[in-house]
Order: C-alpha cells, then structure tokens, then sequence
C-alpha cells in the first residue's frame, strides 16, 4: 500500500549565499553538477530511481573476480578534443588509464563486408571499395588516392549509419573534385597504407565542407570523430570516471528513489518520490533535473510552461543495441586481429575487439553488437534466444571459431530504446541544421524558475561524456546566480500534464 508523507527544505537563500540542491539523476551530469555546486558551498543530495550509479555509462563485468574482463554497455570512447572530460579524468587521477581506443576499422587484420556479400581485410579492401565506388565517379580521370578517399568515406559512412542515411548520396563529384587537388599522401595510413584518415583530411582542408552542408552535416562530423584516431578509452571501464566522481560527492546518494512526478511553485519545487513501497511529496528549495526526456515526459508535471513542455515532448532519443559475448579466449587475435572492429553488416553492423587486459584465464570480451537507430529496434524485438542465435550466425561467418563448443561463455544485452531508467541511448539531431541544433538546445537547459535542468540533450555535444559534462557547468553557474522569483507566477504559464 502506498503512504504518503512529505518532506520540506525550503529557505530563502540567494545567489550569494549557500543553496540547497536536489539533483535528479546520477548520471554523469548529474555527478559531475553535485561535485562542483558543492565545491561552491552549496549543499547536495542526489536521488537516483535505480540501483545503480553512471546512467549511460554502464561497465558490465563477467564476475567480481579481481581482473575480470568487462564489457562497455554503454559510453565507451571519448574524443581527445573532449577537454571537459578530460579536466575530469585528470582531476580523479585517471589519466594513468587513459588508452587509445582502437575504432571501426583500425585494424589492417579487421573485416569489412563488401557488395558481394562477402569480407575482406582491411589491408585488401581498396581494391573492393573502389570498384564499388559510383561508375561516374571512377570513370571521371581522378588520381588513385581521390578515388581511395572517396572510398574509405563512403565505407564508414556505411558502417556507421543507421538505415535512413545509407540511402544518402555520400561521395560526389564535386566532393573529390576539391580532393582531387590536395597531395593526400602524408594522410595513407595502416601499415600497408591502403586507408586514408578522413578526420585529419577534413581537418586540415576545412573548406570540403561547403559541399558537404546541409542536413547530414552533423552526421558526417559524429562518423569523423568515431573513426579517427583521436580517441581514447579508460583501461579499467569508463565507470572508473562515474565512481570517482560519486566518491568525491559528500552529500547523500540516495539510490531506488524514483521521481513520479515535479509540480514547480513560486518557493521551490515538489518532487515526487517513490521509495520502497512509498510515494512521497519532497519541497525542495533548488532542484536540478538530468532525467531524459523520453522518461520525464511520462511523469506528472505542473507549473511548466507550453514551450518547455513542447521541447521535453519533442525531443527524441534514439535506441541503441550492444550485445556482448564472453569468450574462452580472445580467438580473433589468431586471425592477426589486435583490435578495433569489424564491419559485419546485416543486423549486427558493427563488432568490437576490446583488449584484453586483465586476467586472461578469465577469458576474453567480444562486443559481437552494436546497432543504433532502426538497426537497433530490429534487434530489439527479437526474443534473448533468437537474438542470441541470429547475432552468433552473423558474426560466425566472419569468425567460424565462434561456434566452437565451450567458447561463449556468457551473453549479455543492452537495450537501451527499452531502457526504463532512460527510453533511448542519446540525443542524435543528424537531420537538422546548427541553428535548429542551438534552438533546441536552448529550449531543453532554459529552467522553470527554481527547477534547473542538465543531460547530454541540453548540450551542444548531444550523444557524448563531453555534452553531460558541458550541461552541467552551465546549469552549476545558473543556480550559483539565481534569484529567487519574487512574485506570483502568472495563472495562464501554469499547464498540468498527467
């Protein structure tokens, strides 16, 4: 049975005195925000709806055995240009840990599907991928290594893209006819150097973009930064950022409560909290809220005014499927694999080979999926046991060792488009132009009076670690210098959504 009981923080406290903040969620927004409003003086507390800290940061390990091998279920790279994350990771002393992150096709041993259905290696693929290139374009008199860039392009474009993007025209005429004129040899990369490194191309020669604007131009920046060679990892599980950060949190942790619902009112806000059983109506003075959009619009909410509730119903999160076997061994190495990930195609799209570093009589990781977007809704709906069966047929013939009795261990998924603590992966706006992108951004971090609000979906990096960290900062600086609002808030901003 449900009791209701009610709790009171208010005060009447001003910007330059100390504040009492409620942060909803234990994300790393939410983490990152308690941490530095209590470097302020401010008092924190985080309630957090499941058992579990790190939101989408999520370091599965197989075992509690010291060394155990881990699978990244969710945030697993970060992009060396992150500095925020990176002034974090330093902060915590996790620097030590920093590693590369062998990316998609980084490997010259990695697999990568081609037209006929079949792989090649990396090391082998130009000749595949330039044969596959539009006839016009190969037909057109360009130098080899245009036509090898135009290649490689369109290949992680492919591997990358969810199934609305890959009908998109990626390479053209005018596209190579600007690469045509740049001496690409010092960007041949890959021992045998049958690669081109599209990021530092795009980089270096800023004005290819002018044929490249539009609608996808924000998908073409996420595939350069997720194939370059600029990224890095945590050698312990990106969880080592997520705990660091609670560990330095002096204020409660408050794990299993579940915000049903927030009412915003002239002198704090009312959250609604389920905890064992109980729904309670907590008066908080300050409240912060990192919970995403896809969740929050299905709770109670009053005194929100139409163009916030228009931008929390509007704001779309996309699925995304990861999929990890435990192996007996880390057998792909004997097929000259070290690292990075194949391109599988089919349903399982990408395939990851996470090092092996901790006890290897422990085994090995293989994250044998990773799908966004419609990719990911298909997987999704198949029952564990023909999802098991289809991901292992799939992968298998790339690496037939995989069906040998005893070599999977054990499986774990993650779905996150049916996540309950989140309803999608991340923010993706691939389809709209950057002033749509800052409009939305605006609209998603403008508070309501005293309830603030911070995510990845507030950010100008929507989808990344950096995005949470950046909404954070910007929401610590709204509530350090928040007045509180001093008259009767007007009748008609008042909307109740049940």
């Amino acid at each position: 049975m449900s009791v209701t009981s009610q709790t009171d923080e208010r005060s009447d406290h001003t910007s330059g005195e100390p504040k009492t903040i409620t942060v909803l969620g234990a994300g790393v927004a939410g983490l990152v925000a308690a941490y530095e409003l209590e470097r302020r003086g401010h008092r924190v507390r985080i309630l957090e709806g499941s058992n579990r800290i790190g939101g989408r940061v999520h370091t599965y390990r197989f075992g509690s055995a010291k060394g155990a091998q881990f699978a990244e279920l969710g945030a697993m790279r970060i992009p060396i240009s992150h500095t925020r994350a990176l002034h974090y990771i330093a902060k915590l002393g996790l620097l030590n840990q920093v590693r590369e992150f062998r990316t998609i096709l980084s490997d010259d041993d990695d697999l990568l599907r081609v037209k006929d259905g079949g792989y090649v290696r990396v090391r082998d693929a130009p000749k595949a991928l330039v044969s596959a290139l539009d006839p016009g374009l190969t037909e057109h008199g360009y130098r080899y290594n245009t036509l090898l860039f135009g290649s490689w392009l369109n290949a992680c474009l492919n591997a990358v893209a969810p199934a609305q993007f890959r009908d998109h025209p990626n390479v053209n005429a005018d596209l190579l006819d600007l690469v045509d004129r740049i001496d690409l040899e010092p960007y041949l990369c890959g021992d045998s150097g049958s690669k081109v490194d599209l990021h530092s191309v795009f980089a270096d020669h800023p004005y290819l973009r002018s044929v490249c604007s539009g609608r996808h131009e924000r998908f073409l920046d996420d595939v350069l930064m997720e194939t370059s060679n600029a990224i890095f990892r945590l050698r312990h599980g990106t969880d080592a950022l997520t705990d660091g950060l609670a560990a330095k949190i002096r204020g409660p942790l408050l794990l299993g409560h579940e915000v049903v619902g927030l009412s915003v009112r002239d002198d704090g806000v009312v959250v609604g909290v389920r905890h064992g059983g109980m729904t309670s109506s907590w008066h908080c003075d300050y409240v912060l809220c990192t919970i995403p959009f896809p969740v929050l619009r299905r709770l109670r909410l009053d005194g929100f005014d139409d163009d916030k509730l228009s931008v929390i119903h509007e704001t779309q999160y996309w699925p995304a499927t990861k999929i990890a076997f435990h192996c007996r061994e880390a057998f792909w190495t004997a097929d000259g694999i070290t690292g990075g990930a194949s391109f599988t195609g089919g349903l399982v799209r990408q395939t990851y080979y996470p090092p092996v570093e901790g006890d290897r009589s422990l085994g090995a990781v293989l994250l044998a999926s990773y799908t966004i977007g419609p990719d990911a809704e298909k997987i999704s709906k198949l029952d564990p046991v023909t999802r098991h069966e289809v991901i292992v047929t799939e992968v298998s013939r790339m690496h037939p060792r995989l069906r040998e009795p005893g070599m999977i261990l054990a499986t774990v998924s993650q779905v996150w488009g049916e996540h309950r603590w989140s309803r999608g992966a991340a923010t993706i706006r691939w389809t709209q132009d950057a002033a749509t992108c800052e409009e939305q951004r605006q609209a998603a971090a403008r508070p309501q009076d005293r309830l603030f609000f911070a995510g990845e979906h507030c950010s100008s990096k929507p989808a990344w670690i950096e995005g949470a960290i950046e909404s954070a900062i910007d929401a610590v600086h709204s509530i350090q210098w928040h007045e509180p609002f001093s008259g009767r808030r007007s009748a008609q901003r008042l909307r109740r959504v049940v």
